[in-house]
């Protein structure tokens, strides 16, 4: 793991790197990303519909194979998601869109 994997890890997407606190919130549900680009990062899912869970999530990104494009994160069929706050569920890497 080089350096940049171990800034993401445990951080939540869509947080500055010079937020003053990253991490995750108490009172907040996430979901752990598995794989591609931003591996280690927890997305905030706290509110979310279990159909927009089952759908995913397409998070601009620099660092996916398109700068300034998506990488595609996914559940798989199955797994289970857990209501209530902290991590509940992953979602997994499937790709990159422009």
């Amino acid at each position: 793991m080089n350096g940049d994997e171990q800034l993401l890890r445990g951080r939540v997407y869509g947080c500055d790197h010079d937020d003053p606190d990253p991490g995750p919130l108490p009172h907040q549900t996430y979901a752990a990303l598995v794989g591609g680009p931003l591996d280690g990062l927890l997305l905030d899912i706290t509110g979310w519909l279990l159909e927009e869970v089952d759908g995913g999530a397409a998070l601009v990104t620099e660092l996916g194979q398109f700068p300034g494009g998506r990488s595609l994160y996914d559940p798989r069929p199955g797994e289970p998601c857990t209501p209530g706050p902290g991590v509940s569920c992953r979602f997994y890497y499937s790709g990159d869109t422009p």
